[in-house]
């Protein structure tokens, strides 16, 4: 019966958070049915194992929440975003308006804004590249899949996306965890998913397809609420808040709209392998501070200072074109709330399963898959980025379950914690992606497209392109190891 509840539980939560019902309510719901199957007591479910996973979810991770949305509202509201998007496609222009789509979303993401913040930017432009380049506009979605949402975010190292920091705390790992690496994955990624959009360019144009008909405006998706509810479990700014704040009619210089986002590179870099390494932080170890140690909380520290110092910077770069600063920041540290604690309802879902008797056989299973650890991480984190359709919800949930497993076994075969890093991240980012997942249901919707017109590139550009790199870091990784 308790593997039964924990099918029944999360069949619940994965066909009503399909349905557009509330992750708060559901994920609390789905833990509680299976713990009842389970024959396991409901309220201690509920408060103490759902609760306690939910909160130290929000105490490790909700700094990065709250900057990274911040971060991105200034950046966009100052024009910054605009300005650099506008760069690079007026350098690469109509002709290459495919590759000025994916390096525009590429250059915003890595350097630390939030994904929708990039939708709301980049749809335009794209719309009007596409236009005057006679490009179905069926493809935009998924050519801002390609440079938003596969290698910035799971690959590149010290990307500081939240999915690259969740295994951090779980591996005692860096940002920059197996360098090498994340840069093969990236270019896989990137040149598998340009060689498919560029054969359906082509492909398109042998057809004399065109344009279309698409006449969007991407702005009406922020206010739909069933996009804002499939949304806030994908990513981690709340597309209700894109209005909020003042946009900036002006957009500042390339050169320092781009400071901004070399800042966190920069800083994130300087603190991973220069400032924390340096430092005595035996301190930590005192109960008063959790009784951690700077392996566990080194990564995080790194990208919030990051973050930190370029909200700083955004602001003395863009100072007159803030014209609401207060209004600005308010509203990006309101986009954090609802993602946060939707990620947390899910990861506190996940505790209540891993913490019923019967899940003993699936831990059992999983780690036991042949192929090796790695390849039994890359099957957890898929599977469960997929049922949730959240890349943070899933990988925390199975991190939360198996990652004790995994740093047993690494301990025991030598495995480095960086490769079992680079793996679960990336396998977070590829599943994820199926038609059910909030960032493809929003950004369809901010393109004005249908799941039946560009879902199927979003596939192949998304998802694929990032299952070939995964199989390529495992592949190297166990021949090679860390790199």
């Amino acid at each position: 019966m308790g593997l039964l509840g924990i099918l029944v539980g999360l069949l619940l939560l994965v066909w009503l958070a399909f349905r557009g019902w509330s992750v708060l309510v559901l994920a609390p719901a789905a833990a509680l049915v299976a713990a009842a199957f389970g024959g396991e007591p409901l309220l201690a479910n509920w408060t103490q194992t759902f609760m306690g996973s939910a909160a130290t979810f929000l105490a490790q991770f909700f700094p990065l929440f709250l900057l990274g949305a911040v971060f991105g509202k200034l950046m966009e509201d100052s024009g910054s975003v605009t300005a650099v998007a506008g760069f690079m496609t007026d350098k690469l222009g109509k002709n290459r308006a495919m590759l000025a789509v994916v390096l525009a979303g590429a250059a915003v993401t890595y350097g630390g804004v939030s994904l929708f913040v990039a939708f709301f930017v980049l749809a335009p432009m794209a719309q009007t590249l596409f236009r005057a380049a006679g490009i179905p506009g069926r493809l935009m979605p998924a050519a801002i899949v390609l440079g938003t949402s596969t290698f910035t975010m799971s690959a590149l190292p010290g990307t500081p996306s939240i999915q690259n920091a969740i295994p951090m705390p779980f591996f005692g790992t860096t940002p920059f965890a197996a360098p090498g690496l994340g840069i093969v994955a990236s270019l896989i990624m990137l040149g598998f998913g340009l060689w498919w959009l560029n054969r359906a360019e082509q492909a398109a144009r042998r057809r004399g397809e065109g344009y279309g008909t698409n006449t969007a405006e991407p702005d009406a998706a922020a206010d739909d609420e069933h996009v804002r509810e499939r949304a806030t479990t994908a990513r981690e700014f709340d597309p209700a808040e894109i209005h909020h704040g003042r946009h900036s009619d002006a957009t500042p210089s390339a050169l320092v709209a781009a400071l901004p986002l070399a800042v966190v590179v920069a800083v994130n870099l300087t603190m991973s392998f220069l400032v924390l390494p340096r430092l005595d932080f035996s301190f930590l170890a005192e109960e008063r501070f959790g009784g951690t140690s700077i392996s566990a909380v080194a990564g995080v520290w790194s990208v919030v200072v990051a973050l930190a110092a370029a909200i700083v910077a955004v602001v003395l770069c863009n100072r007159g074109r803030l014209l609401a600063l207060r209004q600005s920041v308010d509203a990006g540290a309101n986009a954090s709330a609802l993602p946060a604690l939707s990620v947390a309802s899910l990861v506190g879902f996940g505790a209540v399963v891993a913490a019923l008797p019967a899940f003993a056989t699936v831990r059992d299973w999983v780690v036991g898959i042949e192929g090796g650890p790695l390849v039994s991480l890359a099957v957890a984190t898929n599977v469960l980025a997929a049922l949730t359709g959240s890349a943070s919800g899933g990988l925390t949930i199975a991190l939360d379950a198996l990652g004790a497993a995994y740093m047993k076994i690494a301990a025991e075969t030598g495995l480095n914690p960086a490769l079992m890093h680079r793996v679960a991240v990336i396998g977070s980012g590829t599943l994820d992606l199926l038609p059910h997942n909030g960032a493809v249901v929003s950004l369809l919707a901010i393109c004005g497209v249908t799941h039946g017109e560009g879902y199927a590139d979003i596939v192949m550009a998304g998802i694929v392109s990032a299952v070939l790199a995964l199989a390529a870091v495992i592949v190297l990784g166990s021949v090679f190891g860390s790199f």
